[in-house]
């Protein structure tokens, strides 16, 4: 999915990259003895190479995130890394807490092998290490800032190493303001003049190289790490968030010999078996006009029509101008955009607009193009060589969980042999939704992050001292993960009181 949670006012900002870059340059002209035997050490694998002595690796320190729009010669859209934090992460007041300052050495670059020259690669190393590496995917489009509120800041006050990476792509570049777009571009939502183009809908930019980039980073950051201590991290994991939890899901099926174990949260179920994005965005999309209409009637043909796609209950607030819909927030800001840049990446001939986005059928277009295909190229396998948890809201009205965290838990049980299987574990949250920030309106939602955070805890406690994971698990508003819980196995409903 896109996770193209962006206003206009953030498409437009003007780029701050003078002082940014002074600053960084300033740091790295103080320290240069350790980037510079760093940035040796890959040789001619990295290009563009920023890098510098940080007094704080968190994002407490300014200069952790650079500021959006900071990469030279790219477009406003293009680089978003300020944004891109703040996308799968909850408030203020309610991010990771940060308690000490973590000196190391940041490094972010170009991979000089991507034809396209748009893949990015982060790695922060902290001068107290614990000997092990965490490696993040990213949700949407997003750059390799991505994970810095979510997870970077968890481990590395923790002494992790932590390599993250953009997929291979940029954002993306605006087209037009005022209604005007081409035939690979997508409007922000249905009532909006704004059109942009993903860059992951240009040539060469096919959705396998999420996998790749995923890995490349691992291998890229063990090299970073033994250049930097003297030896390759003890262990090394995967997290990820939604895009970046299908990188995670991928990681641990196709690479045990660099990862060790993962946690994905709210990772992307791919399958050209139906259900997938193409067949549950286009239903969102189509009734959610009727539903407005119906004056938000749940009982309404649209909102059945909705739920049958396998999207949760709506959450409707009234407010003096009408009605705030939390299907609303995702319409205006996910069901239509996300199709589109799916749709123009694995079947380019459909008319979005012409044809409709409501009115894609997924099925029929099985026999005249190539979709089924694309689809399978870059599907999860569900067999797992590693330790495995998957963190997922009942309320996720993006990646539906039964459509896609229940989903790929039902494809890693299909591939189970005997005890000797990996284990695998799916934690849903009750109420949890795709979006954090989505609770600061709708207070009957409920946070992820600090479930997925320990989840982490449970995984690396699994790998390295044999403790068991605790069973699949509906976990309670207000509750934890538990090793006897209270109800086991799926939570009984999408929202509860």
């Amino acid at each position: 999915m896109t996770d193209q949670h962006t206003t206009h006012k953030a498409l437009i900002l003007a780029a701050r990259s003078g002082v940014m870059m002074a600053a960084l340059a300033a740091a790295g002209v103080a320290h240069a003895s350790r980037c510079t035997d760093l940035i040796a050490a890959f040789g001619s694998q990295l290009a563009g190479v920023q890098c510098f002595e940080s007094t704080d690796l968190t994002t407490n320190n300014t200069l952790t995130t650079p500021a959006n729009n900071t990469l030279a010669g790219l477009p406003v859209g293009a680089f978003t890394p300020t944004t891109d934090r703040g996308v799968i992460a909850p408030s203020a007041g309610h991010r990771t807490p940060i308690t000490k300052a973590v000196p190391g050495i940041q490094l972010d670059a170009r991979i000089a092998g991507d034809p396209t020259g748009e893949a990015r690669f982060l790695l922060r190393l902290p001068d107290d290490w614990n000997g092990r590496l965490v490696v993040a995917g990213a949700s949407g489009t997003r750059s390799e800032f991505n994970g810095d509120f979510a997870w970077s800041d968890y481990v590395v006050q923790e002494g992790y190493a932590y390599a993250s990476q953009n997929k291979g792509v940029l954002n993306l570049r605006i087209i037009s303001l005022t209604g005007a777009g081409g035939p690979s571009d997508c409007r922000l939502n249905p009532s909006s003049p704004v059109y942009v183009h993903f860059y992951d809908d240009d040539p060469g930019q096919q959705f396998t190289r999420w996998r790749e980039y995923m890995i490349a980073a691992a291998k890229l950051a063990r090299e970073g790490v033994e250049a930097r201590y003297g030896h390759k991290p003890r262990y090394t994991y995967a997290v990820g968030t939604s895009n970046g939890g299908y990188q995670v899901r991928r990681a641990i099926e196709t690479a045990p010999g660099l990862f060790d174990g993962g946690v994905d949260w709210e990772g992307t179920f791919v399958d050209a078996v139906a259900p997938n994005l193409l067949t549950d965005l286009p239903a969102a999309v189509l009734n959610f006009p009727d539903y407005v209409s119906s004056g938000y009637s749940a009982s309404s043909t649209a909102a059945k029509n909705i739920r049958a796609a396998g999207y949760p209950p709506d959450l409707t607030i009234p407010i003096t101008t009408g009605t705030l819909s939390l299907w609303g927030t995702y319409s205006a800001s996910f069901w239509e955009v996300t199709f589109c840049q799916w749709q123009k990446r694995l079947d380019p001939t459909y008319d979005t607009y012409g044809a409709g986005a409501g009115t894609y059928n997924y099925v029929a277009r099985l026999s005249v193009s190539d979709v089924g295909e694309q689809l399978s190229d870059f599907a999860t396998t569900g067999r797992i060589q590693r330790p495995l948890i998957t963190l997922a809201g009942t309320m996720d009205g993006l990646l539906p969980i039964d459509r896609h965290a229940r989903a790929y838990a039902r494809k890693v049980r299909a591939q189970e042999g005997d005890d000797s299987s990996p284990p695998y574990r799916l934690y849903e949250v009750q109420n949890g939704n795709h979006i954090e920030t989505y609770k600061d309106t709708f207070s009957q939602l409920e946070l992820i992050e600090p479930h997925a955070q320990h989840a982490f805890d449970l995984l690396v406690q699994h790998v390295e001292n044999g403790a068991a994971l605790p069973p699949d698990q509906c976990i309670p508003r207000g509750g934890a993960i538990a090793d006897v819980p209270a109800q086991s196995g799926h939570c009984a409903a999408l929202l509860a009181p």
